[in-house]
């Protein structure tokens, strides 16, 4: 197995991980019913997903 000949500086360690970061989900609209919902994932709201119904609804009264 690899073994480093050098100890890796903290400073240089942390420089090459400063490309991991968190990042905001993209947001959209439902073509549905507007709500907002993360892309390409079915609307939690009416369970449409790209103009098709994927998922029932329960109808509460």
């Amino acid at each position: 197995m690899a073994h480093p000949k050098r100890k890796i500086s903290k400073t240089r360690r942390d420089k090459r991980r400063t490309h991991y970061k968190a990042v905001a989900p993209t947001l959209g609209n439902c073509s549905n019913c507007g709500a907002t919902v993360k892309m390409h994932t079915v609307c939690g709201e009416c369970g449409y997903y790209r103009g098709k119904l994927a998922v029932e609804k329960e109808v509460t009264a």
